[in-house]
C-alpha cells in the first residue's frame, strides 16, 4: 500500500446512512485497510441523501470538494443519490467512481486505493449483504466517531408514500436484517464495550422477519446485556401498546423515543399525505408519555410546504408549542424531483420559509430549554463520548448523552470515553446542555 492509499468516509443525510458508512468502516478495518482523514486519503467514499433538493445540492457540493482535495483522490459516490441519478453523479468528474450497490462499496474503494479488501469469509466476500446491510462491527478507527455508541441497521425501504418524499424510489420496499443477526451482532458490540446501540432503519416500525415483529426484536437485542439500547425514529402508528410495554419493561431500553410529526396543522397533514391527524398524534404521545414517564419525545416538523398559509404555519407552532417535545428537527421544505409535492400549487417563497423555520426553531429551543430543566435534581445516567483533560487546574471535563438524549457536561476526574457515570443534575446552559456532580 502507498503513503496515501487510506480511504476517507463521508456521511451525508440520516443516521441509517451513518450505520452503513461504520459499516463500511468495519469491513475496510477488517481486511487491512486504513480509514483516515480526507488529507491523507487516495479514496473518498460519499454516502449520499436525495431526501430533498438541498440534499441533492448538498451531495454534489461535498462531491466536487472531494475531487478538489489535494492528492486528487478517486471519489466513491454511494447511497440514495447514486441510486436516483447515477448519470448524473458520474458527470461530476472524472474521478468519480458511482457505486449504488452498497454491498460492493469496501470492495470497489480498497481496489482503487490500491489495497485487496477481502472480508470476512472468503475472497472477495462482503460482510454487507446485497440488500440491507448487515450490523457492523464497532467502528473503532473512523474518524471523529466513538466506539461509546454504536448505529445497528435492522431495517430499509419505505413504501409510505409522503407526497414530499423519494425515498422509497431510491432504498426500495420495505426490508429487514434477519433477528438472529441482529442479535449475533449487538452481542458481539456489547462483548468488544459497546455502552450503546441504536436500533436504525428507514422505516423501523415497518421490522418483520417471521414472527418478529420491532416489539419482540427489542426484548431480544436487550437480552445480550448491552447497558444501553436506544430505538430510532419510529412513525406514529407504529407507536404499539406492545412497544410502549416491551421500552417500559426493559431496563436497557432508553427513555427516549423520536415519532415524526412532519406538521402540527391537519390541512397541511392531509396535503402531505401523512396517515393522522394532530388528535390521533396527540393520544399518541399520551400513550407514550404514560408508559414511559418522563420519557424526552422528539420529533420532525417541515415548514413551507406548498399551500401552506400563515394560518396553518400558525396551528402548526401552536400545536408544537404545547406538545412538550424535548427537541425538534426543523426543515424548510424543499422540492425534491419527482415527487407529487415538487408540482403542487402553491410554493411558498423561500424568504416566507426561513421565517417560519426560525420561529419553529425558536419554538423548538424553548421547549428543549423546558425538557433539560425538568431533570434538574434528578439522577441521570451519562454516557461519556469525549473528556477535555487540558483544563488547568481543574478535574477534567467529561461529555456525553444522558438516557433521554439531552447533552451533559460534567467534572469527571476518572471518566473515559464510554463509562457510564451517575450524575445528579445541577443545572442547565443555555444551550439545553445539562450539567451535574458525579455520585
Amino acid at each position: 500500500m502507498t503513503e496515501r492509499a487510506g480511504i476517507a468516509l463521508r456521511t451525508l443525510g440520516c443516521k441509517v446512512n451513518q450505520a452503513e458508512t461504520d459499516a463500511f468502516a468495519a469491513v475496510l478495518e477488517g481486511s487491512g485497510c486504513r480509514v483516515v482523514p480526507e488529507d491523507a486519503c487516495a479514496v473518498v467514499v460519499i454516502n449520499t441523501c436525495t431526501v430533498t433538493g438541498e440534499a441533492d445540492h448538498k451531495a454534489r457540493k461535498a462531491i466536487r470538494r472531494a475531487l478538489a482535495l489535494p492528492g486528487a483522490p478517486t471519489v466513491v459516490v454511494t447511497g440514495c443519490l447514486a441510486t436516483i441519478d447515477p448519470a448524473g453523479v458520474a458527470s461530476l468528474g472524472e474521478r468519480v467512481v458511482v457505486e449504488p450497490d452498497k454491498s460492493r462499496v469496501p470492495e470497489v474503494a480498497a481496489a482503487l486505493a490500491g489495497s485487496a479488501a477481502q472480508a470476512p469469509g472468503g475472497a472477495g466476500a462482503s460482510t454487507i449483504a446485497r440488500d440491507v446491510d448487515a450490523p457492523p462491527r464497532a467502528p473503532a478507527a473512523t474518524p471523529g466517531r466513538t466506539r461509546s455508541r454504536v448505529q445497528v441497521k435492522v431495517q430499509d425501504g419505505c413504501d409510505t408514500r409522503c407526497r414530499y418524499c423519494i425515498v422509497p424510489d431510491a432504498r426500495g420496499i420495505p426490508r429487514s436484517v434477519p433477528s438472529d443477526d441482529v442479535v449475533s451482532a449487538v452481542a458481539r458490540l456489547a462483548a468488544e464495550g459497546v455502552a450503546e446501540v441504536v436500533l436504525t432503519g428507514i422505516n423501523i416500525g415497518r421490522y418483520r422477519d417471521g414472527d418478529v415483529r420491532l416489539p419482540g426484536l427489542v426484548a431480544r437485542v436487550a437480552a445480550t446485556g448491552v447497558p444501553r439500547l436506544r430505538i430510532s425514529s419510529v412513525e406514529p402508528r407504529d407507536v404499539t401498546s406492545e412497544l410502549l410495554e416491551v421500552m417500559a419493561s426493559t431496563p436497557s431500553v432508553c427513555g427516549h423515543l423520536h415519532v415524526p410529526l412532519q406538521s402540527g396543522c391537519d390541512r397541511t397533514l392531509a396535503a402531505m399525505g401523512r396517515p393522522y391527524d394532530t388528535a390521533t398524534f396527540a393520544t399518541t404521545l399520551a400513550s407514550v408519555r404514560e408508559a414511559l414517564p418522563g420519557v424526552a419525545l422528539c420529533t420532525d416538523v417541515i415548514v413551507g410546504f406548498p399551500g401552506e398559509t400563515d394560518a396553518d404555519h400558525e396551528a402548526s407552532l401552536a400545536f408544537i408549542s404545547g406538545a412538550g417535545f424535548a427537541r425538534l428537527h426543523v426543515f424548510r421544505y424543499s422540492a425534491r424531483a419527482g415527487t407529487p409535492a415538487a408540482g403542487m400549487a402553491g410554493q411558498v417563497p423561500m424568504p416566507v420559509r426561513s421565517e417560519r423555520a426560525a420561529a419553529m426553531r425558536e419554538a423548538g429551543e424553548a421547549g428543549a430549554l423546558r425538557f433539560s430543566g425538568s431533570l434538574v435534581g434528578r439522577d441521570v445516567e451519562l454516557l461519556v463520548e469525549r473528556v477535555d483533560a487540558a483544563r488547568e487546574g481543574r478535574p477534567p471535563l467529561a461529555e456525553g448523552v444522558t438516557r433521554e438524549y439531552v447533552r451533559m457536561r460534567v467534572e469527571a476526574p476518572a471518566a473515559v470515553p464510554g463509562a457510564l457515570l451517575a450524575v445528579c443534575v445541577t443545572g442547565v446552559a443555555p444551550d439545553g446542555t445539562v450539567t451535574g456532580t458525579v455520585a
